[in-house]
């Protein structure tokens, strides 16, 4: 299952609406077929896993990290194409809650007479995939807030310098986070300052650079901006300048009217749920301290990467979050840390929310 596992995460930020699935197939004591969800969520791993161990899979253990699907969608459910291999035993990871499964793949085996085993490896699965199970449940993807900070939560100085306040290896890790995302989310306040493309630098892997968003309340985006030219997204408000809208149509940008939040800017819970509307499960934010703070507020800071260098910049630098509205400590958000990585001299530390 842990094979299983590791397949799986070859498709974050490439299947969506999907989920990434792994299935590993084992039989007369060795591996005979491996597959995982591909790029636009098709084919499934059960199919890809299946179509190369051809008849090697009757009386093979079909290890799957979510339960098959058995509903008829632009492909057959794979609960049948397991049935019709011949596998003899499915150990499942987690079941799928999409209403359309919901305990039917495992039903149909069972009825078929195939063993099924589940809930191993469940806890791993679920933080894979918790982006679309998410979605599943709220409606909304799953939203990772990236920052680069010195000690003392600074992003910039006073000045607004900030290139670069980590090393090279934690930036490299930056790029690996945005191809493994759906869709990478910035304010206007930082494609104004940057200019930047928000892809993925790392070698051979250009092609897994994510989806841009950009909250932008007023359609201030420059149509001569890097991510007009790119696969783009822009949340504002309606209305607008025309030439403007008009201009970043004729790019290819996409753009969507959201609500007011009562104070002129795109209501952030209403953008959630346009994105999930949209099939979006997993949203990196790359944005400056206003960004962070709304989404804060707004409760929609799922989980925390935070890049931290050893410098000190001081209380007159810009802090990581603008003010979002605290006064009790009860009232604080609170995070748990997940992971801790050593990146040259800067440290990445991963957190997820306490609900």
């Amino acid at each position: 299952m842990t094979a299983a596992l590791n397949l799986a995460r070859r498709g974050l930020g490439t299947v969506w609406p999907n989920p990434a699935v792994g299935c590993v197939l084992v039989g007369g004591g060795r591996v005979v077929g491996r597959g995982w969800t591909q790029p636009g969520g098709r084919p499934h791993a059960e199919t890809e896993a299946l179509r190369r161990a051809g008849g090697l899979a009757r009386d093979a253990t079909a290890y799957v990290s979510l339960e098959p699907c058995a509903h008829q969608g632009e492909t057959p459910p794979c609960a049948d194409a397991l049935i019709e291999a011949g596998v003899a035993r499915l150990v499942i990871a987690h079941e799928d809650p999409d209403p359309r499964v919901n305990g039917r793949g495992m039903e149909r085996l069972r009825d078929a007479g195939i063993e099924v085993i589940e809930g191993v490896c469940r806890g791993p699965a679920r933080a894979l995939n918790a982006g679309f199970l998410k979605r599943l449940a709220s409606g909304r993807p799953l939203f990772t807030l990236k920052t680069a900070t010195s000690l003392d939560g600074r992003i910039a100085t006073a000045s607004g310098q900030s290139q670069w306040i980590t090393g090279e290896p934690a930036r490299q890790r930056g790029h690996s986070l945005r191809a493994d995302h759906d869709a990478v989310m910035v304010g206007i306040g930082t494609v104004l300052a940057e200019d930047p493309s928000l892809d993925c630098r790392l070698p051979g892997l250009a092609h897994r650079s994510p989806l841009r968003i950009v909250i932008a309340s007023h359609l201030r985006l420059p149509p001569e901006s890097r991510l007009a030219r790119l696969p783009s997204w822009i949340l504002t408000l309606a209305g607008g300048g025309a030439a403007r809208r008009d201009a970043l149509a004729e790019r290819g940008v996409e753009i969507i009217e959201l609500a007011d939040d009562g104070q002129g800017r795109v209501d952030l819970a209403a953008a959630a749920q346009a994105l999930g509307e949209r099939g979006l499960t997993r949203v990196l934010v790359e944005g400056g301290a206003r960004l962070n703070a709304g989404l804060l507020r707004a409760g929609l800071a799922d989980r925390l990467v935070w890049f931290r260098n050893s410098r000190l910049i001081g209380g007159d630098g810009l802090p990581a979050a603008a003010g979002f509205g605290i006064d009790q400590l009860a009232d604080a958000p609170a995070f748990r840390r997940m992971s801790v990585e050593e990146l040259g001299d800067d440290t990445m530390e991963t957190y997820e929310r306490i609900t």
